[in-house]
């Protein structure tokens, strides 16, 4: 029999049909501890009452009147992110994937607005992800994803992660516009691009005229402890997507630029039918609220440590499944020794959700907002599963 829903996900034998906070309920009624968070969407919890009133709210007055008008939630949302950040101007989408579409159309046509139509490469390394449209997987450029589905977009150069003197001589290209890369590798293992590279990268694309996009749609919006992935290293870029985290679990994605990168993108160069909607921008502005709070950052900071000290435990005791911790405030990965789908398929056992990546890691992408006896909870469910992991090997 033919399955209703197209077969493109190896879904885990899990129907979850509540969740409150950082917690599932199965349909079965057991209750999953989720650190996963649907893969760093669910940034403020599930259910989440503050989210939940905004978007009631919003329901009760307007869901879509298209962008043909202008949006009076949406123009409160864009005016939050100008402020808390570099950007001057912001394009709302639905999802990363379709701002992965824009940050590249909008590098191109900069260039070409400027004269120089050749400066359509776009140099991105391995391992990263950007989404699965035809822009996205031309960027990221591996077998996995683009084979079959040729012809690819062109133009993107793709180089090794971390090789300093490949992308230096890259860079010296006249046909190269633009650098796209993930300050926290996400899909690609939750590897962290150090902040003395990434400042080395803004000064190698003010060097030569190239524009620097960041891909923070899963280590945006507070994932790491700051709004932003990139304030760590004191830089900024030209142009940033983002998503995920950014409707705490209402679909929601933006492209954020400064004037000058954004200035090839007049009106018709770019649409959206559903960006921007008064219901994603009012749940947008009510996770901006509490995310920017610099309180509630200072929060995560905390709650990162405190996870972290005690994930290092855990890899420490359990050295034939765990090989080492990485990543930044609550976007953390463990890379194992074991085979890693092995740790996930366990911690299901033991009613707990973690996410798998490349790199043979695990992902652990909490709520924001969960607190110290869940991150204890979590630690110790996950002890539990490496302990089964280790008798199996």
């Amino acid at each position: 029999m033919i399955n209703s829903v197209l077969p493109t996900y190896n879904r885990a034998p899990l129907t979850f049909v509540s969740g409150e906070g950082t917690w599932l309920v199965e349909a079965d009624g057991r209750r999953f501890l989720d650190f996963g968070a649907g893969i760093a969407v669910n940034s403020l919890g599930h259910a989440n009452p503050e989210l939940v009133a905004a978007l009631t709210d919003q329901a009760g007055k307007l869901w879509h009147t298209s962008n043909l008008y202008h949006i009076e939630p949406q123009q409160k949302l864009a005016d939050m992110l100008v402020e808390h950040t570099f950007a001057d101007t912001v394009f709302f989408t639905n999802s990363g994937t379709e701002a992965c579409e824009l940050a590249v159309k909008m590098a191109r046509k900069y260039h070409f607005d400027k004269g120089v139509p050749d400066r359509t490469d776009i140099i991105t390394f391995d391992g990263s992800f950007h989404g699965r449209s035809a822009a996205g997987i031309a960027a990221a450029g591996s077998e996995k994803m683009t084979k079959g589905f040729g012809p690819l977009l062109p133009d993107f150069i793709h180089l090794p992660f971390g090789d300093h003197d490949a992308l230096t001589e890259a860079a010296k290209s006249p046909t190269v516009g633009a650098i796209l890369v993930e300050p926290i590798l996400g899909e690609g293992g939750i590897i962290p691009l150090p902040d003395a590279c990434l400042k080395g990268l803004r000064d190698l694309c003010d060097e030569h005229g190239i524009l620097m996009i960041l891909d923070e749609v899963q280590c945006g919006v507070g994932r790491t402890g700051k709004l932003f992935a990139h304030e760590w290293a004191g830089v900024t870029p030209d142009i940033m997507m983002v998503a995920k985290g950014i409707g705490g679990g209402f679909p929601l994605g933006a492209v954020l630029a400064t004037e000058d990168a954004s200035s090839g993108m007049t009106a018709g160069t770019h649409g959206s039918t559903y960006g921007g909607n008064p219901l994603a921008c009012a749940v947008g502005c009510k996770v901006m609220e509490i995310v920017s709070d610099p309180a509630f950052l200072t929060e995560v900071n905390r709650k990162a440590g405190l996870l972290r000290q005690k994930l290092e435990g855990l890899v420490a005791g359990h050295p034939t499944v765990f090989e080492q911790v990485r990543g930044a405030g609550l976007m953390l990965g463990i890379k194992c020794h074991a085979t890693n789908m092995d740790v996930v398929t366990a911690a299901y056992g033991q009613e707990l959700l973690t996410v798998p990546a490349a790199d043979n890691a695990i992902r652990l992408l909490p709520p924001l907002n969960l607190t110290d006896a869940e991150i204890d909870d979590a630690v110790a469910r996950l002890e539990r599963a490496a302990t089964e992991v280790a008798s199996a090997i």
